[in-house]
């Protein structure tokens, strides 16, 4: 069985993520959410709060799982036996800065292959930062995220 990682932040996740996910679990035997902590990186939603709603998102994909991790994503990816680092693209502008992260990844552990899955266009402008951005100023969001993550950040607020 094929595992794939498909890391980030998912700070919250979006229907853009899902999409790449909902593909991705198609593809591979097993999927990995692995939510990263990164200390350096102010984030909006706990790792914990992050876990909960991916789970609750995700729950019609069985061979979905959800993780978190800290450090490199190709150690992580190493100890839990994945061959593949799964990354979505919304648009061209994404496509530099994920070639970069993908060499590196390569030089860093050859054996470790990425996989980019375009997203559906109507997710192409969507991104966590731009969720956040839209909620924080009184916007409505529930176009964007699962309902369930609509409802519990709409509760936060």
């Amino acid at each position: 069985m094929t595992i794939a990682i498909y890391p980030g932040s998912f700070d919250p996740i979006t229907k853009g993520h899902l999409d790449v996910l909902e593909t991705g679990s198609k593809i591979f035997g097993k999927v990995i959410i692995a939510v990263s902590h990164n200390i350096n990186k102010k984030s909006f939603l706990t790792v914990e709060e992050r876990i909960k709603l991916i789970k609750e998102s995700v729950k019609h994909l069985p061979n979905v799982e959800v993780d978190a991790f800290e450090g490199l994503t190709v150690n992580y990816a190493k100890k839990c036996g994945a061959e593949i680092l799964l990354r979505g693209l919304r648009a061209v502008s994404d496509f530099e800065y994920e070639m970069q992260l993908s060499q590196t990844n390569s030089e860093l552990s050859p054996d470790i292959k990425t996989v980019f899955l375009i997203t559906k266009p109507e997710y192409n402008f969507i991104s966590s930062s731009t969720v956040k951005e839209i909620l924080l100023n009184g916007g409505d969001i529930s176009k964007f995220v699962s309902e369930t993550v609509y409802e519990y950040l709409k509760g936060k607020i």
